[in-house]
Parts: C-alpha cells; sequence; structure tokens
C-alpha cells in the first residue's frame, strides 16, 4: 500500500488506483449485461454464468481494496493512538466482520 506524495495521508489505494476503478467499471458493464439478460429472459445457464463471472471479479476488487484501504486506515490510527484509535480500530474490525458473515 503506498500513498500519493500529494496525499501522504490518503487511504491506501495503492499506485493502481486507475486501474480498481477501470475495474468497477468494468463490472458495472457486466450489471448493465446481466440486468438486461434477466430483462430479455435470456437462456438461465447464461444468467448464471454471467452472475458468477460478475461474483468473482467483484470479490477480487473488493479483497484488493479491502487489504489496502482497511490496512491503511488500521495502520494511521494506531499510529495516532488515543479514543479515536481505538475507535477506529473497532469499526474496521466490525466491518471485517460484518463481511465475513456476509
Amino acid at each position: 500500500m503506498s500513498a500519493t506524495p500529494e496525499h501522504p495521508e490518503a487511504p491506501g489505494y495503492s499506485d493502481d488506483k486507475k486501474a480498481v476503478l477501470a475495474r468497477l467499471r468494468r463490472i458495472e458493464g457486466q450489471v448493465r449485461g446481466l440486468t438486461r439478460m434477466v430483462e430479455d429472459d435470456t437462456y438461465c445457464i447464461d444468467v448464471l454464468t454471467q452472475v458468477s463471472a460478475t461474483t468473482k471479479a467483484l470479490e477480487a476488487v473488493a479483497l484488493k481494496l479491502l487489504d489496502e484501504h482497511l490496512a491503511h486506515c488500521v495502520v494511521n490510527a494506531a499510529r495516532a493512538g488515543g479514543p479515536e484509535a481505538d475507535a477506529k480500530v473497532k469499526e474496521a474490525s466490525d466491518a471485517i466482520a460484518r463481511l465475513v458473515r456476509s
């Protein structure tokens, strides 16, 4: 994880932020395609294949975002110390717990 020189404390979207954003846009396109498939009553195996591909793509980008962003937030909070640090670490822990349960 690395912050940019202009934003040393920016959330941990590393140097490949543009790549992550491009991947999210492609996932948006996959969701729009899936919407059209459902609207057009496309053959169910095609819909299931598209759902699987979209889910895997979203999971991959979500893991990247979580790895970089949450780690960065927790590290910065721990460095800052004090009650705000404890609150930020608990907030991150709760968010991870919700993700794991879903």
